[in-house]
């Protein structure tokens, strides 16, 4: 785990990026700030400066060299990010001004930032709780409208005031039974048994969308790892190009044009999926082919959704077959390590070239383009209960021909998002709240087992304790102690 680094100190970094533009940002916080900056700054005395004011003047060294014409703005303790004095110095955007500023300001008794640092230093002084601590580095990161939505409502409390909601309802019925235990001799009761059971009921229930809606906030903080995977010339150079809407991926008749992974980022309705063209999966003709279709398979392994696409009009079944077996091999294999198995789609590609290729499973409601009434001439029926992976859909398209790919698109949406997230709700956006949130329930689960056993109030108030703890771990109001470092040194120096 990273040590917490002396939060005593004065500490100093670029706050904006590296780089060459028109101003940087410099920034200073801590309990010397002010004095430090008063010692480069020449123009007015920044030690007699109300909060909240900017400054224009010069930064200059201990010899009295010029290093920039700059503007100073203080802001006092408490009213600032971090909740101590800050004095942000905004200078021009030279590679050479950025470090001998901040180089001068080291030696003039700052100390260099550690990553995240002043957004840890806001949470330890209470001007933010944990979960909106992890909404910044979200907002800085975010690629989407919906994931700067979902950041934006995390980091103005929205999952704070939901959890703190649960907890205070907790906390009622936690004090009333620990009450019962002082009182234990008398054979009193202050706490409504079948009450609590309605409210433990109601929270598992509501944190139950919590966890659901986490799909939703991992796809918007990470992408949707999307491969597309198939046979040589089965056209996922062909899908890719579809779903991007240009000519990404090379297309050729050539069997195995794709030697290598190609990925490409496309925006469905805010979600970000990453799609991931892959080398056909076969026994390799050359030596350069074998390392594209390793690559495919490891790619296979970290995805989230596998779109398996094959060619209706050259592909037989038994090698269907054969493909999903290895495919869903490797989906096996990750879920071991994920504990989630990644979905699967399968797209049954080119039915320009035979739309008579149909079963009654193939008819999907929303595929308007497919008449109802076209059934199979072929005796061979793809049956999706025999196969060795279950798919999650199958869709009959022409990436050729665009037939069916915005219906790709809303299911791979569905897929990767489930249904009934709303984005206005509260969302679990990482890991830690899922597991925080998981740990929660599985003790209120223990709760309500106990009160339909009639097990003692010192089990019943230890399991609730744990509820409690759980709860308070995401907003950082107990036991982070331990994760706190993990958290911030994953943020950028300067945030």
């Amino acid at each position: 785990m990273p040590v917490l680094p002396d939060l005593t100190d004065t500490i100093a970094a670029l706050a904006t990026p590296p780089g060459v533009g028109a101003i940087a940002v410099l920034r200073l916080s801590g309990p010397r700030s002010i004095a430090i900056a008063d010692t480069v700054f020449r123009g007015k005395r920044l030690g007699e400066q109300p909060s909240h004011t900017a400054h224009v003047g010069r930064i200059e060294d201990e010899s009295g060299r010029i290093l920039d014409e700059a503007m100073a703005t203080v802001f006092r303790a408490p009213r600032s990010y971090t909740g101590e004095d800050i004095v942000e110095f905004s200078v021009h955007g030279s590679p050479y001004v950025q470090q001998a500023v901040l180089e001068l300001l080291l030696r003039r008794g700052a100390r260099l930032a550690a990553p995240g640092e002043f957004t840890l230093r806001a949470f330890l002084n209470g001007k933010i709780d944990l979960t909106q601590a992890e909404a910044v580095a979200d907002l800085i990161t975010s690629q989407t409208a919906a994931a700067h939505a979902v950041a934006m409502r995390q980091l103005r409390g929205g999952f704070k005031s939901e959890i703190a909601r649960l907890r205070d309802e907790l906390i009622h019925f936690a004090s009333l039974i620990e009450l019962e235990l002082d009182f234990a001799e008398e054979d009193v009761e202050f706490a409504n048994r079948a009450h609590l059971q309605v409210l433990v009921g109601k929270i598992r229930t509501y944190m139950a969308d919590l966890m659901r809606s986490f799909q939703l906030g991992n796809a918007l903080r990470h992408g949707v790892a999307t491969v597309i995977a198939g046979r040589p010339n089965a056209g996922k150079s062909t899908l890719l190009n579809a779903l991007l809407n240009e000519e990404r991926a090379i297309v050729s008749d050539i069997a195995g044009t794709t030697r290598d992974t190609i990925e490409e980022l496309i925006n469905l309705s805010g979600v970000p999926f990453r799609l991931i063209d892959t080398a056909g999966i076969r026994e390799a003709q050359d030596a350069i082919e074998a390392i594209g279709v390793r690559r495919a398979l490891e790619k296979i392994e970290q995805a989230a959704i596998v779109v398996y696409v094959w060619d209706i009009s050259e592909t037989t079944l038994p090698e269907v077959y054969s493909d999903l077996h290895i495919i869903g091999s490797k989906l096996a294999r990750s879920a071991e390590t994920a504990h989630s198995q990644a979905a699967l789609i399968v797209a049954c590609n080119k039915m320009d070239r035979n739309p008579y290729f149909l079963t009654d499973w193939l008819l999907q409601p929303n595929a308007p383009e497919i008449p109802p009434y076209l059934r199979p001439q072929s005796s061979e029926l793809l049956n999706p209960d025999t196969l060795p992976l279950k798919p999650a859909v199958i869709i009959p398209l022409s990436a050729k021909n665009q037939m069916n790919i915005e219906y790709l698109k809303e299911t791979l949406l569905e897929v990767a998002i489930g249904k009934g997230v709303n984005l206005e709700n509260a969302i679990a956006v990482n890991a830690r709240h899922y597991e925080a949130l998981r740990r929660a329930d599985e003790a209120l689960g223990d709760v309500l087992s106990g009160l339909e056993k009639g097990l003692s109030n010192e089990w019943i108030a230890q399991d609730i304790r744990r509820a409690l703890a759980s709860l308070g771990e995401i907003t950082g109001e107990v036991g982070v102690e331990d994760i706190l470092g993990n958290i911030f040194s994953r943020f950028c120096i300067g945030k």
